[in-house]
């Protein structure tokens, strides 16, 4: 198996709260709970998410996460000191501009064609979802089609994303020679 597997947390304040207080107790819980390379501060939703943002960020900092990013944001994930950014599948566009910052930039990626896309303006990393039945995702891709993709776009690190919740399918991607797995329901 692949020692330097990456296993990647994403929040969903359905999961942690936007409650500075239950939210940082609730990461910790999941930081001291498994093991994490890499962590992304995602929240669609909650007016504070600054806030939340500077608390992801220091407490993934206190626990030695490798890789801090804040979705969407690039500016801010600049602003707060983050390593990163996980863009999603519509900033394409903004893939230069993290770069510009310094910044550690994953995009989201659908399709093969997203896949040479992000390639083509040189992202770090990108997540290829979903790869398992995942609600309001769409189709899922399954096992051979990651593997497709690893065979075809063998210079980028693949992350496999969407309906991973159990060992059992993060063994199936390690088969499959990803670079690592993304999930918010696997790690709570």
């Amino acid at each position: 198996m692949n020692m330097d597997f990456k296993y990647y947390l994403i929040t969903d304040p359905k999961y942690y709260s936007n409650n500075p207080k239950i939210f940082k107790r609730t990461l910790e819980e999941n930081l001291k709970k498994h093991k994490i390379n890499i962590a992304c501060f995602r929240d669609k939703k909650s007016d504070n998410f600054k806030e939340l943002a500077q608390i992801f960020i220091e407490t993934c900092r206190e626990f030695n996460i490798e890789k801090v990013l804040i979705n969407g944001d690039y500016q801010l994930a600049k602003k707060l000191n983050a390593s990163g950014v996980h863009l999603t599948s519509t900033q394409f566009n903004d893939i230069q501009k993290a770069k510009d910052l310094d910044l550690y930039t994953i995009i989201s990626c659908h399709s093969f064609n997203d896949i040479q896309k992000a390639i083509d303006k040189h992202v770090n990393t990108i997540t290829y979802s979903p790869i398992f039945s995942s609600p309001n995702k769409g189709e899922p891709k399954g096992i051979d089609k990651l593997k497709e993709a690893k065979r075809i776009f063998e210079d980028i690190d693949i992350i496999a994303l969407g309906g991973i919740i159990n060992t059992q399918q993060i063994q199936e991607i390690q088969k499959a020679k990803a670079y690592g797995f993304a999930s918010i329901r696997y790690f709570i």
